[in-house]
């Protein structure tokens, strides 16, 4: 199983997360073309390769014109600590800075859920993106909603509504789609301490909405005195992760490092992310489950949506095949392929999005290959390729096929090409 580990030791921010998910492999090609796919303008990125204490790792800053800008992402705060002020650390050539900024005003709107839904709704991001950004943007609005005592719907993002927290949001669930991690998992959560500064006034850290959003994470305190772990952070691993539970072990694959805006002396203001296996996958007759059913008067149009639906609910694998019922009408058999625990969500959703009004859940045993993921550099940039091993031998390796067709989007290759030649590479390679 592929996971993704936050060690958030000095908390976690919308731009510490960027800077760790660049850091580990996400292309800055596909955040940024990811990322105008939103259809804004006046935001650009600014790209730098930085330290703290020592450690090397990727820094971002969202920079935006026409409106207010939290510079850096503090989502709603703005440092009252003279002694802990927005240090900018180590100063570096900006390379990778990707300019999309317009005619500079200083206005700050106040959007409401709905806004931001619109803002998501109206892009052309893949249907994971949208549906992770706005399950990530509703934990910070079902807090600040019980916080002050509102209704959702009335509630107006102030910070987090600013255009560079949308680019952090949109951002994150851009970098873990193109991951394509099976789990997230996130350390004990550092929030720091002291008092924060937000439309509001002076709060306590966490404030309020953090407090809420990452309840039911394990959480320390006082480890710095600033808040290490801003709204947006919280959101982002409340939206995604899960405790890593005490017992379980993994592999490190990768690792990354997002930098923060502050220089500490107490500890690296940085977040720290691992690309991982978590060893002692089950690879031969592990139990599953098979759910088929017959639909002789559905809309073949409505197959794709279907199949996407069940892929977000869980299904392993999805197939439909041609057949011919009684009475020669012809019909469709759609198969899916699930672990015992999505059984009741694809139940759900077969019988809501399809016209069958029967299932037959069959138990088997699945077996699968075992599975390990590497980051390759290719002349398009790093690629992330599976392997497949039997019996300890390799016996498949393949790139990643969204990568390869952003990859001929990008330079208008035939995908076929850009398959072929990257599978030419591997196979030099291993």
């Amino acid at each position: 199983m592929k996971i993704l580990y936050y060690d958030c030791f000095s908390g976690i921010s919308g731009d510490m997360n960027l800077g760790a998910m660049l850091d580990l492999g996400v292309s800055t090609d596909t955040l940024i073309s990811g990322l105008e796919k939103l259809k804004t303008e006046g935001w650009r990125l600014e790209i730098t390769r930085d330290q703290r204490h020592g450690i090397t790792g990727t820094k971002v800053t969202v920079i935006t014109e026409g409106e207010h800008s939290h510079l850096p992402d503090t989502d709603h705060q703005h440092d009252h600590d003279p002694t802990h002020g927005q240090d900018q650390g180590h100063e570096h050539d900006h390379g990778h800075t990707h300019d999309h900024a317009h005619e500079h005003t200083h206005h700050h709107p106040h959007r409401n859920l709905a806004d931001i839904e619109r803002i998501i709704n109206n892009s052309t991001l893949p249907d994971p993106v949208r549906t992770l950004s706005m399950k990530i943007f509703s934990h910070i609005a079902a807090a600040e909603a019980a916080v002050h005592d509102k209704p959702i719907d009335e509630i107006h993002f102030h910070e987090v509504g600013a255009l560079d927290s949308i680019v952090d949001i949109v951002g994150a669930a851009i970098c873990l789609h193109d991951l394509g991690v099976d789990r997230v998992y996130a350390s004990t959560i550092e929030l720091g301490s002291g008092m924060v500064r937000c439309q509001h006034g002076l709060l306590p850290v966490p404030a309020p909405a953090t407090a809420r959003i990452i309840s039911g994470f394990p959480v320390h305190t006082g480890g710095v005195h600033f808040e290490a772990t801003t709204p947006t952070g919280a959101a982002i691993i409340a939206a995604t992760a899960e405790p890593l539970p005490p017992e379980m072990r993994f592999i490190i694959r990768k690792c990354g490092y997002g930098i923060g805006q502050k220089n500490n002396p107490a500890r690296p203001n940085m977040l720290r992310v691992y690309l991982a296996e978590i060893p002692g996958e089950p690879e031969h007759g592990h139990e599953a489950r098979l759910i088929e059913c017959n639909m002789d008067d559905m809309n073949p149009e409505l197959s794709e949506y279907l199949t996407r639906r069940l892929f977000e609910a869980g299904a392993g694998d999805v197939w439909i095949t041609p057949v011919i019922m009684k009475k020669g009408r012809p019909a469709l058999t759609l198969s899916v392929i699930c672990e015992a625990e999505h059984v009741d969500a694809i139940r759900m959703i077969l019988f809501t999005e399809s016209t069958t009004i029967g299932l037959r859940v069959i138990p088997c045993a699945k077996e699968t290959l075992h599975r390990e993921f590497e980051e390759i550099e290719t002349r398009f940039g790093k690629v992330m390729v599976k392997k497949s091993y039997f019996n300890d031998q390799l016996v498949s390796v393949k790139p990643e096929a969204d990568r390869c067709a952003a990859i001929a989007a990008a330079t208008g290759l035939p995908m076929k090409q850009v398959v072929q030649e990257i599978t030419a590479q591997i196979s030099g390679i291993k």
